[in-house]
């Protein structure tokens, strides 16, 4: 028997999300408890709380102590960024997904890294490798490095069976995350993983993630040859 999909924090965003859009909750209504949604949605509450703080940050709800939560009247409209799940981006596509990880490895961090953490004396980090497939091609290559100090539990995941971009995304909710996108050329391990030339121009997605002010996780995301980055509104 499958067990049930378990939602992640931006599943219940998106459902409440659209029911604002629908009009199923309207301007000035008062949204069930978190509880209430937690038990809606067989979620944990802070999976709830996390989607609802997301919510507000964007300007389509506001939070009060004792008063709950609003739709509110004069929604705000903000850029949001999230972090894709690469396994659904490449399944949205109507590609076989796969995953292999090459590497796990506690190393120290080298200055790029520090730079990007805005660190100024090398730590121990786990560092991840991963290639993500889509039809059993190379679709995206990850280095990464995951500061075990705030996310320790991560040393017990099964990162052979999920990818450290989906376990991070389901289990380490973000208070601030920096992007960026650039180009670079083919080459060692990003041309010999991506199956390309060295020298062939290849899209970079850099991301870092900060809870409070602890590192989580920072990643360069290269991706193969031909890659679209879409974005909707």
């Amino acid at each position: 028997m499958n067990e049930p999909t378990r939602l992640s924090w931006t599943d219940v965003r998106d459902k409440i999300r659209a029911r604002i859009l629908s009009r199923t909750y309207g301007p000035g209504d008062k949204l069930p408890r978190d509880e209430d949604i937690a038990q809606e949605f067989g979620c944990a509450r802070t999976t709830v709380h996390r989607a609802m703080q997301d919510l507000s940050q964007i300007g389509l709800v506001e939070r009060k102590r004792k008063g709950g939560t609003h739709v509110r009247l004069d929604p705000v409209t903000r850029a949001t960024f999230d972090i894709p799940i690469t396994r659904r981006e490449v399944e949205q596509r109507g590609s076989k997904y796969d995953y292999q990880l090459i590497s796990r490895e506690m190393e120290q961090t080298p200055l790029p890294v520090m730079a990007r953490f805005g660190i100024q004396r090398p730590v121990e980090m786990l560092r991840i490798k991963a290639l993500h497939l889509a039809d059993n091609c190379p679709y995206i290559f990850e280095d990464r490095w995951v500061d075990t100090r705030s996310n320790a539990d991560i040393l017990d995941a099964d990162l052979i069976r999920e990818s450290a971009n989906e376990w991070l995304v389901r289990n380490k909710p973000y208070s601030r995350v920096d992007v960026r996108f650039y180009a670079m050329n083919a080459e060692g391990e990003s041309a010999e993983y991506l199956s390309t030339r060295e020298g062939t121009a290849l899209f970079v997605i850099e991301r870092t993630t900060w809870i409070g002010d602890d590192p989580i996780t920072t990643v360069q995301a290269v991706a193969a040859p031909g890659y679209q980055l879409l974005a909707q509104g």
